[in-house]
């Protein structure tokens, strides 16, 4: 009878578990849901706790036992997604970025979305000319500290944040100016809109980088944008596909291939290798979302997806959601008073500034902060190792991809577009990134092929668009998929020392 009543109650308990969701601003939100909760319920749950209506844009990010993400699929079973047992951690992101952020309904919309692009500059995603880094840095400040006040910033005072993985003192002195001078004035809410503006002109707006290899084994990213498919290598955008133009995607194993038509019905092949096959997997699945959020009309005319030619063979994959032109029209129907934003100020630390929410909700679970310890060495272990996977096959034609942007630098003789003044390369393409909140002392030194990978100085002789040694050669590489077996693998491209204290509070960001 006793052991009855036993396993009884170990039934019960298994029926539920608990879950934590780490919120833009580095909160934590945790709740106990039902063994078969689908995804959908747990993302509404966040929505309601942050008073979000317009949710499409966001997605729930989780990474599992073997260092892969993944976006949280809301019609399945949380559980069955999930290869690790609970209790689960998962992330709140920027699933879909907003084509024109500055046309987002509601500002506790534009907020958040601030906060991820915010975070995106932080860790090398959102990588830019000098000049523009110090203008997105300077409305940062005027968000989150206010005006410049002598009697509250003492000489110096903008060195005690870090805005971008690494940074010079020139940089920062122009922060400084440009933030006593030309935003005084500004509320927390118009220099947001700015930052967004302004990011929004940027080559690297929106992408969310999936690191692979060409032909020669050297690196690239690839991301999926508002706008379309781009390849990422050396300080250029090598390649850039509408959205209209791309007609299929397809995977098997580790190789992702991407179909478009151009003009004058010019057919393009573009083939790549992803470390894993389940990273190629995911890159795939995005492509496909991406692609069904930003090229279709309405939700109607979303269709299943095969991995392969073959209708019995590879995966198949279906994106669930309302599409873009949807969620604005759906956005414009919003009257309701808009809801209160509560911003922290920023706090000086050498990490993301994270703000606090007003008023919890009665009807959702508390959310709690709490320590967070990790060993990051695994992690660069995990990735230096990932990178050297496997050689890359690339059939590119660099003539046919000119830059599309909305205002941008071109480099004709090369055909590829200069995005910075240093190679690309983002600190956490496929590693979460631990995060403190307070006193966290973070020095991290990264090379790529030779050369330190930071926010350089502008030359004052240099008024033209600088561009990488060996950048220009990737964009003309041309290769069969039959010639890639003796393609040599990549060199070991990146090298990071890592000095972390991690205080009470810490977190992670994706």
């Amino acid at each position: 009878m006793l052991s009855r009543i036993m396993s009884g109650s170990i039934r019960n308990l298994d029926r539920e578990y608990d879950c934590t969701v780490r919120l833009l601003d580095d909160t934590e939100y945790t709740c106990t849901i039902q063994r078969d909760a689908k995804g959908q319920y747990l993302f509404d749950l966040i929505c309601h706790h942050l008073n979000l209506l317009e949710k499409d844009y966001f997605g729930i990010r989780y990474v599992d036992p073997d260092k892969q993400r993944h976006w949280l699929e809301v019609t399945k079973c949380i559980a069955k997604q999930m290869k690790s047992q609970p209790p689960f951690t998962m992330c709140l992101r920027v699933k879909f970025y907003p084509p024109d952020p500055a046309a987002l309904k509601e500002e506790i919309t534009r907020y958040l979305v601030f906060l991820q692009i915010k975070r995106d500059l932080y860790h090398g995603r959102l990588l830019c000319k000098t000049t523009d880094a110090a203008m997105l840095a300077a409305f940062i400040l005027q968000a989150e500290i206010g005006d410049y006040d002598p009697g509250k910033h003492p000489e110096g005072y903008s060195s005690k944040f870090q805005f971008f993985p690494k940074h010079s003192e020139k940089l920062e002195r122009r922060i400084s100016d440009i933030h006593k001078t030309e935003l005084i004035g500004q509320t927390p809410d118009t220099s947001e809109l700015n930052f967004l503006q302004k990011a929004q002109m940027l080559e690297t707006y929106g992408v969310d980088p999936h690191p692979c290899k060409d032909v020669s084994g050297n690196p690239a990213f690839l991301a999926f944008t508002p706008f379309g498919f781009v390849v990422l290598q050396g300080n250029k955008r090598v390649h850039f596909l509408k959205w209209n133009e791309v007609t299929k995607l397809k995977f098997e194993g580790k190789i992702f291939h991407i179909y478009a038509n151009q003009k004058e019905d010019k057919k393009i092949i573009l083939t790549y290798f992803a470390p894993t096959p389940e990273a190629c997997k995911h890159l795939w699945k995005c492509g496909v979302e991406n692609q069904a959020f930003y090229k279709l009309e309405k939700s109607s005319q979303v269709r299943t997806v095969s991995s392969s030619n073959l209708f019995f063979k590879g995966s198949r994959f279906r994106y669930s959601g309302r599409v873009a032109k949807e969620v604005m029209e759906q956005s414009a129907k919003i009257k309701r008073e808009p809801p209160e934003i509560h911003r922290a100020g920023l706090v000086p630390s050498r990490s993301c500034p994270s703000i606090t929410h007003g008023p919890r909700l009665t009807s959702v679970p508390r959310t709690r902060r709490r320590a967070v310890h990790i060993s990051i060495m695994e992690g660069l272990e995990s990735l230096r190792d990932s990178a050297h996977s496997t050689p890359v096959r690339s059939v590119s034609h660099g003539d046919s991809f000119m830059p599309r942007s909305r205002s941008l630098a071109r480099d004709a003789s090369e055909g590829s577009a200069v995005i910075s003044d240093e190679a690309y390369s983002p600190s956490d393409s496929m590693l979460p990134t631990p995060v403190a909140e307070h006193s966290l002392e973070l020095t991290v030194a990264r090379q790529v092929n030779g050369a330190p990978c930071s926010i350089k100085e502008e030359k004052e002789s240099e008024a033209g668009t600088p561009s990488l040694g060996d950048a220009g050669d990737l964009s003309d590489s041309r290769a069969t998929v039959e010639g890639a077996e003796g393609a040599s693998p990549l060199s070991e491209v990146e090298q990071a020392v890592v000095c972390l204290q991690a205080p009470l509070g810490g977190q992670f960001a994706h």
